[in-house]
């Protein structure tokens, strides 16, 4: 996870709304709001929150996320010159977890089993790492 919020940013390849990102081979976009984007790959569901006014080393969608959030299992922060990024895991049943990750004002999340979160990850944190906002 630290690796991938570490690697150079995808081009992005998709726009939605003010924002640019990348969205990789088989994904999607099911359906946009102006903060939220839903995504599908397959049966498996993600939603892409951005909230433009805050920058990459913003803490505030971070800061609100595990306020909404009881039952936390895992609650990591990455913080870089440049960025903070974050990694929530919450366990909801034996093999089933809900997953977000997030920089700064830019977060992602699904609900995923347990034997699938380490790939997912990656693919996660390469598109909110790409996301370009428009008006900035």
């Amino acid at each position: 996870m630290k690796d991938a919020l570490n690697e150079k940013a995808k081009k992005p390849n998709k726009k939605s709304a003010d924002i640019n990102f990348y969205l990789p081979f088989g994904y999607e976009v099911a359906e946009e709001s102006p903060n939220n984007i839903i995504l599908k790959n397959g049966s498996k569901q993600y939603i892409l929150f951005n909230n433009p006014q805050e920058n990459k080393r913003s803490d505030v969608v971070y800061q609100s996320t595990i306020a909404q959030n009881k039952d936390i299992e895992i609650n990591e922060q990455f913080k870089e010159s440049d960025q903070f990024g974050f990694l929530i895991i919450k366990k909801l049943e034996e093999d089933m977890n809900e997953m977000t990750i997030g920089i700064g004002g830019t977060k992602i999340t699904t609900l995923i089993k347990t034997s699938s979160m380490k790939n997912e990850a990656v693919v996660m944190a390469q598109m909110i790492k790409s996301v370009v906002n428009e008006n900035r």
